[in-house]
């Protein structure tokens, strides 16, 4: 049967290529590269994953045009060497079998190039010395270096080695290129006022600013024919006051669409201003979905003839659909939601939507501080397509009798590894669903995202009974003891009890109206109106604003000095901790930090100002406790001995308090290994 998303799945030829369907892989860097900037075989199998999902286009992001000069990742790929067009050829060759097509996001990353990378002063537009670079040399503990204004020899030997990546790219077999345009880049510092500050032909009016950008399109055309598409990748407004904004962008576009098929539209720029405007081309959490549709739009109202590509926060094929039926774009750009479910468009086009793994836009896949290669707190397949090449996961040559403790993220990717490697398996969960802290996480009515996700888990765990009659088992109101356990007789035990809140032991603690956070937000315990939260972590600052917005009058109380418990929130919260700060001072919700709770009343927290040491009363007829997460280990401990020690294992938040990312991909591994 057909799908219900005509618009979607219809296919498109530019240039006489066909292309089967609207939906592309928007560019990720997968830090896959060998160390020399080429393609790897483990490269090439992570990608594989979006191919065989269903993708029409792969694009692989910041493929550096010359890493000697413009460098900004561990592995990133060097499209200035020849000996590279072998291994691209292997990542083409594997898209040709799905029907898709291979390509690159081809860039320079111009001033962002830090010195100590490659050896020089980064290249720009401009001589200028950058916010982003300010933070650098200060964090190295060195004066901060000002940016080389290429010359025009310069400037032709760059466009030089733009037309060079395309068409090695066509050379390995690809048929379409992404041009990095936008997010304050190399190009983009061309034609962004706010870093470009030339007096020649390449700098002051629009039209001048956009010479370079129009030479390198032009240059890549010439090298690789007109069988061979170019997209061009722009920020319709960089956000920023001193930046382009959408007007003056129109006006770009206008000078590149005779060299071009189509433009991709995003927003913002990467790292100026501390990542300040990160948000608007990678949303967080807590931003509206389809954040930067309305600049697509408004580009292919303005250029009809010209095709166009909306990106960010496009988080299913149901939305896409939207997009392209109403014509505000010709394509579709996804990477977080792709990355949490590679087969999403697979699926929709069998017409099972329900079935798709939802994205929870938390940005635990770009791990870069430290750096790794790139996951997802939700896929643990993503982190292991070298060793289940084709998704699956293997059937074990020994079948064994399997018991696990706890129904949270960590205990449910185990049962679910565990079964399919066709064992006798048997999960245990003390309440009557499954989810265990996520639960109290998905309350904020922020968090939609996670929302959907706990859905999904909880219905795909509930699959694997029914899949799975005689070897998968999952008792709700069940708590696992030794006796129970010892009794079974398993031959390995995986222990996924989680954390537990922190309470402190301070007299009055045990009250009616004091509990923890994530149970007053389920509707748990008694919530008042004038409520005091102590710690502010995500938890903590999620119900502060859930509360404030219902009228309540909020206060919050955090032992920490402001930076680090900001340092802290961020930990925790990622780029929607910007968000949460941002709303608390539109709320007016104070924030006593370096203060500690000390006792509570019937009507009062009574805290203790840390630099002054006064005593600080704040009327409360509800305190929440929000200070922190500790792994149940004496819980875990007790149960050690329940199975052949040697096949026991502690996994997620029995070990320490985590992300869900360390729940997911660690319970489903220790599956796995079974």
């Amino acid at each position: 049967m057909a799908s219900q998303y005509k618009h979607v799945f219809n296919p498109i030829k530019i240039r006489g290529i066909d292309f089967k369907n609207r939906i592309v892989l928007a560019p990720p860097s997968p830090n896959l590269c060998s160390t020399e900037g080429m393609i790897t075989r483990e490269f090439v199998d992570w990608m594989e994953m979006f191919a065989r999902g269903g993708v029409t286009t792969l694009y692989v992001g910041n493929a550096s045009i010359d890493i000697t000069e413009c460098k900004d990742e561990d592995r990133q790929l060097n499209m200035a060497n020849p000996a590279g067009i072998i291994p691209l050829s292997w990542y083409a060759e594997m898209c040709a079998s799905y029907n898709c097509h291979a390509s690159l996001e081809i860039n320079h990353n111009g001033k962002d190039t830090a010195f100590e990378t490659v050896g020089h002063a980064p290249y720009s537009a401009s001589a200028i010395i950058t916010s982003s670079e300010i933070t650098r040399a200060k964090r190295l503990g060195r004066e901060p270096v000002r940016s080389i204004e290429m010359t025009k020899e310069k400037i032709k030997e760059t466009v030089d080695k733009y037309a060079n990546a395309a068409a090695m790219m066509k050379e390995a077999g690809m048929d379409i290129v992404l041009v990095h345009g936008g997010h304050g880049n190399l190009i983009s510092q061309f034609t962004s006022p706010m870093y470009n500050f030339r007096t020649d032909e390449y700098g002051g009016s629009t039209e001048k600013r956009a010479r370079f950008a129009v030479e390198v399109c032009k240059e890549i055309r010439a090298r690789c024919g007109e069988d061979f598409v170019i997209e061009y990748r722009i920020s319709a407004d960089e956000i920023a006051p001193e930046g382009m904004h959408f007007p003056e962008t129109l006006e770009l576009i206008g000078y590149l669409e005779p060299y071009i098929d189509i433009i991709h539209v995003s927003a913002g720029i990467h790292s100026d201003f501390d990542m300040k405007y990160y948000r608007n081309w990678c949303q967080n959490y807590m931003m509206p979905h389809m954040y930067n549709v309305h600049f697509a739009k408004a580009v292919k109202e303005k250029f009809p003839n010209l095709l166009v590509t909306a990106v960010g926060s496009i988080t299913s094929i149901a939305e896409a659909e939207e997009i392209i039926s109403n014509g505000w774009a010709d394509f579709v750009a996804m990477c977080r939601p792709l990355m949490a479910d590679p087969d999403q468009p697979r699926k929709f086009s069998e017409n099972r939507p329900e079935d798709h793994r939802p994205c929870l836009r938390c940005d635990q896949c770009a791990r870069f501080f430290p750096p790794r290669s790139i996951n997802c707190a939700i896929n643990p397949l993503s982190g292991l397509t070298s060793e289940l090449k084709d998704g699956t996961v293997p059937e074990a040559k020994f079948k064994k009798k399997v018991g696990i403790v706890g129904g949270g993220p960590a205990g449910v990717y185990a049962f679910m590894a565990a079964v399919e490697r066709g064992h006798d398996v048997t999960l245990y969960e003390k309440d009557s669903v499954l989810g265990g802290n996520l639960i109290g996480a998905a309350a904020p009515p922020d968090k939609t995202d996670l929302k959907k996700y706990l859905k999904w888990f909880q219905r795909e765990a509930a699959k694997y009974p029914v899949n799975y009659a005689n070897t998968a088992h999952i008792k709700t109101n069940t708590a696992a003891t030794p006796e129970l356990l010892e009794q079974e007789k398993f031959d390995a035990l995986i222990i996924a009890v989680g954390a537990e809140p922190v309470i402190p032991r301070i007299p009055g603690v045990d009250k009616k109206h004091v509990s923890w956070t994530s149970d007053a937000e389920l509707g748990k315990t008694f919530v008042g109106d004038d409520i005091v939260i102590v710690g502010a972590g995500s938890i903590g600052i999620e119900a502060a604003l859930d509360f404030a917005e219902q009228g309540k009058k909020v206060k919050i109380v955090e032992l920490m000095p402001e930076g680090p418990a900001h340092f802290n929130l961020f930990r925790g919260g990622g780029h929607a901790a910007d968000e949460m700060l941002v709303k608390l001072e539109e709320l007016k919700i104070p924030v006593y930090y370096e203060t500690s709770l000390t006792e509570i009343t019937d009507d009062k927290a009574i805290c203790k100002d840390a630099k002054t040491g006064e005593t600080l009363e704040l009327s409360a007829d509800t305190v929440l406790i929000s200070i922190g997460m500790r792994a149940r280990t004496e819980l875990a401990d007790s149960l050690r001995h329940s199975a052949p020690e040697g096949s026991v294992y502690i996994v997620g938040d029995a070990i320490t308090a985590g992300k869900i990312t360390n729940a997911t991909n660690g319970g489903f591994q220790i599956g796995l290994r079974l």
